[in-house]
Protein backbone atom coordinates (compact mmCIF):
# COMPACT_ATOMS: atom_id res chain seq x y z
CA UNK A 1 0.00 0.00 0.00
CA UNK A 2 3.11 2.59 1.10
CA UNK A 3 4.57 1.65 -2.35
CA UNK A 4 1.21 2.73 -4.45
CA UNK A 5 1.36 5.55 -2.51
CA UNK A 6 4.48 6.32 -3.74
CA UNK A 7 4.24 5.68 -7.00
CA UNK A 8 1.57 8.22 -7.66
CA UNK A 9 3.07 10.83 -5.54
CA UNK A 10 6.26 10.27 -7.69
CA UNK A 11 3.57 10.62 -10.77
CA UNK A 12 1.69 13.78 -9.37
CA UNK A 13 5.41 15.57 -8.66
CA UNK A 14 6.91 14.34 -12.15
CA UNK A 15 3.41 15.43 -14.14
CA UNK A 16 2.69 18.30 -12.23
CA UNK A 17 -1.42 17.63 -11.69
CA UNK A 18 -3.34 15.20 -11.34
CA UNK A 19 -6.08 16.12 -14.37
CA UNK A 20 -3.74 16.53 -17.25
CA UNK A 21 -4.72 15.59 -20.20
CA UNK A 22 -3.87 15.79 -24.04
CA UNK A 23 -5.41 13.63 -26.32
CA UNK A 24 -6.94 13.65 -29.95
CA UNK A 25 -9.22 10.27 -31.43
CA UNK A 26 -11.69 10.00 -33.86
CA UNK A 27 -15.16 11.29 -32.97
CA UNK A 28 -16.41 8.25 -30.71
CA UNK A 29 -20.41 7.75 -31.04
CA UNK A 30 -21.41 8.91 -27.65
CA UNK A 31 -20.13 12.18 -28.59
CA UNK A 32 -21.65 12.32 -32.14
CA UNK A 33 -24.94 11.44 -30.29
CA UNK A 34 -24.33 14.69 -28.14
CA UNK A 35 -23.68 16.66 -31.73
CA UNK A 36 -26.72 15.69 -34.09
CA UNK A 37 -29.22 18.32 -34.18
CA UNK A 38 -26.98 20.84 -33.01
CA UNK A 39 -23.56 21.34 -34.30
CA UNK A 40 -24.09 18.38 -36.80
CA UNK A 41 -27.46 19.71 -38.36
CA UNK A 42 -29.25 17.19 -40.67
CA UNK A 43 -27.82 19.68 -43.73
CA UNK A 44 -24.33 19.69 -42.38
CA UNK A 45 -22.21 18.47 -45.32
CA UNK A 46 -18.94 17.86 -43.43
CA UNK A 47 -18.09 14.30 -42.90
CA UNK A 48 -17.86 12.57 -39.71
CA UNK A 49 -14.06 11.12 -40.37
CA UNK A 50 -12.89 14.76 -41.33
CA UNK A 51 -13.39 15.56 -37.30
CA UNK A 52 -11.64 14.78 -34.77
CA UNK A 53 -12.45 14.71 -30.98
CA UNK A 54 -9.80 16.30 -28.20
CA UNK A 55 -9.73 16.69 -24.59
CA UNK A 56 -7.31 19.43 -23.38
CA UNK A 57 -6.19 20.23 -20.10
CA UNK A 58 -6.32 23.92 -19.11
CA UNK A 59 -6.40 26.37 -16.17
CA UNK A 60 -8.70 29.31 -15.62
CA UNK A 61 -7.87 32.58 -14.12
CA UNK A 62 -8.38 31.52 -10.28
CA UNK A 63 -5.53 28.90 -11.28
CA UNK A 64 -7.97 25.71 -11.11
CA UNK A 65 -7.49 22.87 -13.78
CA UNK A 66 -9.96 21.29 -15.87
CA UNK A 67 -10.13 19.11 -18.92
CA UNK A 68 -12.52 20.46 -21.41
CA UNK A 69 -13.42 18.63 -24.94
CA UNK A 70 -13.09 19.91 -28.41
CA UNK A 71 -14.46 18.62 -31.86
CA UNK A 72 -12.34 19.88 -34.53
CA UNK A 73 -11.42 19.24 -38.08
CA UNK A 74 -8.67 16.57 -38.52
CA UNK A 75 -6.03 18.93 -40.58
CA UNK A 76 -5.39 20.93 -37.35
CA UNK A 77 -6.52 18.66 -34.54
CA UNK A 78 -2.40 18.24 -33.89
CA UNK A 79 -2.51 21.59 -34.17
CA UNK A 80 -4.79 22.50 -31.26
CA UNK A 81 -2.92 20.08 -29.15
CA UNK A 82 0.46 21.64 -29.29
CA UNK A 83 -0.86 25.01 -28.62
CA UNK A 84 -3.07 23.92 -25.72
CA UNK A 85 -0.65 21.89 -24.27
CA UNK A 86 1.66 24.71 -24.00
CA UNK A 87 -1.09 27.21 -22.85
CA UNK A 88 -1.22 24.81 -19.84
CA UNK A 89 2.56 24.61 -19.41
CA UNK A 90 2.60 28.44 -19.14
CA UNK A 91 -0.74 28.38 -17.10
CA UNK A 92 -2.62 30.87 -19.88
CA UNK A 93 -6.21 31.19 -18.44
CA UNK A 94 -8.86 29.69 -20.35
CA UNK A 95 -12.10 29.38 -18.42
CA UNK A 96 -13.63 26.72 -20.09
CA UNK A 97 -14.00 24.52 -22.77
CA UNK A 98 -17.07 22.78 -23.58
CA UNK A 99 -18.85 21.48 -27.21
CA UNK A 100 -21.01 24.07 -28.21
CA UNK A 101 -23.54 21.16 -28.26
CA UNK A 102 -23.70 21.85 -24.43
CA UNK A 103 -25.52 25.23 -25.20
CA UNK A 104 -27.57 23.68 -27.81
CA UNK A 105 -25.47 25.05 -30.68
CA UNK A 106 -26.96 28.74 -29.70
CA UNK A 107 -23.35 30.95 -30.39
CA UNK A 108 -25.09 33.86 -28.56
CA UNK A 109 -25.56 31.54 -25.06
CA UNK A 110 -21.93 29.72 -25.57
CA UNK A 111 -20.02 33.23 -25.87
CA UNK A 112 -21.88 34.43 -23.22
CA UNK A 113 -20.44 31.69 -20.75
CA UNK A 114 -17.14 32.77 -21.84
CA UNK A 115 -16.68 28.91 -23.70
CA UNK A 116 -13.93 28.22 -26.27
CA UNK A 117 -14.87 26.24 -29.07
CA UNK A 118 -14.21 25.08 -32.69
CA UNK A 119 -16.51 23.09 -34.49
CA UNK A 120 -20.38 24.19 -35.12
CA UNK A 121 -22.07 23.68 -38.49
CA UNK A 122 -23.10 27.16 -39.37
CA UNK A 123 -23.19 30.45 -41.18
CA UNK A 124 -21.17 33.29 -40.47
CA UNK A 125 -23.04 36.27 -38.63
CA UNK A 126 -25.61 38.35 -40.54
CA UNK A 127 -24.69 36.55 -43.95
CA UNK A 128 -25.36 32.89 -45.74
CA UNK A 129 -21.48 31.82 -45.98
CA UNK A 130 -20.63 29.07 -44.10
CA UNK A 131 -18.13 30.26 -41.13
CA UNK A 132 -15.03 28.56 -41.16
CA UNK A 133 -16.70 26.94 -37.39
CA UNK A 134 -18.89 24.67 -40.14
CA UNK A 135 -15.47 22.77 -41.60
CA UNK A 136 -14.15 22.95 -37.86
CA UNK A 137 -11.10 25.09 -39.12
CA UNK A 138 -11.49 27.97 -36.37
CA UNK A 139 -11.54 28.64 -32.50
CA UNK A 140 -13.30 30.75 -30.10
CA UNK A 141 -11.85 31.63 -27.16
CA UNK A 142 -12.08 33.42 -23.86
CA UNK A 143 -15.51 34.30 -26.09
CA UNK A 144 -17.40 36.49 -23.48
CA UNK A 145 -13.88 38.90 -23.19
CA UNK A 146 -12.81 38.97 -26.64
CA UNK A 147 -16.34 39.78 -28.33
CA UNK A 148 -17.84 40.11 -32.34
CA UNK A 149 -18.06 43.66 -33.58
CA UNK A 150 -18.92 45.26 -36.67
CA UNK A 151 -20.94 48.18 -37.89
CA UNK A 152 -24.57 47.23 -39.21
CA UNK A 153 -25.35 49.19 -42.52
CA UNK A 154 -27.50 51.70 -40.65
CA UNK A 155 -24.44 52.75 -38.73
CA UNK A 156 -25.25 50.93 -35.45
CA UNK A 157 -22.70 48.50 -33.71
CA UNK A 158 -23.18 44.87 -33.25
CA UNK A 159 -21.59 43.27 -30.41
CA UNK A 160 -21.50 39.38 -30.35
CA UNK A 161 -22.08 38.35 -27.42
CA UNK A 162 -24.76 41.41 -26.99
CA UNK A 163 -23.48 41.20 -23.15
CA UNK A 164 -20.00 41.92 -23.90
CA UNK A 165 -20.18 45.72 -24.35
CA UNK A 166 -17.57 46.65 -21.57
CA UNK A 167 -14.97 44.47 -23.22
CA UNK A 168 -14.72 46.12 -26.54
CA UNK A 169 -12.70 49.26 -25.30
CA UNK A 170 -9.07 47.33 -25.94
CA UNK A 171 -7.52 49.97 -23.69
CA UNK A 172 -9.04 48.97 -20.66
CA UNK A 173 -7.60 45.91 -18.36
CA UNK A 174 -9.47 42.63 -17.92
CA UNK A 175 -9.08 39.13 -17.58
CA UNK A 176 -8.98 36.53 -20.23
CA UNK A 177 -8.42 39.34 -22.77
CA UNK A 178 -6.42 38.19 -25.57
CA UNK A 179 -3.78 40.88 -27.08
CA UNK A 180 -1.20 41.34 -29.69
CA UNK A 181 1.75 39.91 -29.06
CA UNK A 182 0.44 37.60 -26.00
CA UNK A 183 1.15 33.97 -25.77
CA UNK A 184 -2.05 32.66 -26.97
CA UNK A 185 -1.55 34.98 -30.50
CA UNK A 186 1.67 33.94 -30.90
CA UNK A 187 1.40 30.11 -30.79
CA UNK A 188 -1.68 30.42 -33.29
CA UNK A 189 0.08 32.43 -35.88
CA UNK A 190 3.29 30.05 -35.24
CA UNK A 191 0.80 27.21 -36.23
CA UNK A 192 -0.28 29.31 -39.65
CA UNK A 193 -3.84 30.33 -38.03
CA UNK A 194 -5.19 34.04 -38.69
CA UNK A 195 -6.27 36.34 -36.21
CA UNK A 196 -9.99 37.90 -36.37
CA UNK A 197 -8.68 41.09 -33.99
CA UNK A 198 -6.25 42.06 -36.91
CA UNK A 199 -9.33 42.30 -39.10
CA UNK A 200 -10.29 45.78 -40.53
CA UNK A 201 -13.82 45.72 -41.52
CA UNK A 202 -14.79 43.66 -37.99
CA UNK A 203 -13.10 42.69 -35.41
CA UNK A 204 -13.06 39.39 -33.80
CA UNK A 205 -10.95 39.06 -30.73
CA UNK A 206 -12.16 35.50 -30.03
CA UNK A 207 -11.49 33.98 -33.22
CA UNK A 208 -8.34 32.32 -35.07
CA UNK A 209 -9.11 30.18 -38.22
CA UNK A 210 -6.73 28.33 -40.67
Amino acid sequence: MHRFILSVLFCFLVVGTWAQEFSVQAVPDSIFQRMQGRSWPKDCTIRRADLRYLRLSHVDAAKKEHVGEMVCNKAIANDLLEIFRELYRQKYPIERIRLIDDYEADDERAMRDNNTSCFCYRRVSGTTKLSKHATGMAVDINTLYNPYVRTAKDGHRIVEPATATKYVDRRKSFPYKIVKGDLLYRLFLQHGFKWGGSWRTVKDWQHFEK
